[in-house]
């Protein structure tokens, strides 16, 4: 009975190591493809980002060159809308002194008007 009991034991630990073995060759494959999806992504960003630096020279891409590209389009989008809110006071203050200008004209108008 004790021969069978460790029979059975035996075979329940096999039958588990080969669970776990499918299981790993699973979790390898699925690292496997993430990579690959990564690979590809970084690719993709850097060939919307900077066409020239990747895809074209069939060159691996790093994730600190993807990361300096994203960065840097971050950046200059700052920039951007810095200066368009610049631009944005700007025109505001123009188009009060225009409006001080035209209220102005309006009353020297009216002021002529009363000379004559």
């Amino acid at each position: 009975q004790a021969e069978e009991e460790l029979k059975a034991a035996w075979s329940q630990q096999a039958g588990q190591l080969q669970e776990m073995g499918r299981r790993e060759r699973l979790l390898r494959a699925d690292v496997q493809r993430a990579g690959e999806q990564l690979e590809s992504f970084k690719t993709r960003v850097m060939q919307v980002c900077s066409p020239s630096a990747a895809g074209s020279t069939g060159k691996s891409v790093t994730e600190q060159q993807v990361i300096d590209k994203v960065r840097q389009i971050s950046d200059e989008s700052q920039q951007s809308h810095e200066r368009e809110e610049s631009l944005r006071k700007e025109l505001s203050s123009r188009l009060a002194q225009e409006k001080e200008v035209s209220a102005n004209i309006e009353v020297f108008k009216q002021s002529l008007q009363k000379l004559q």
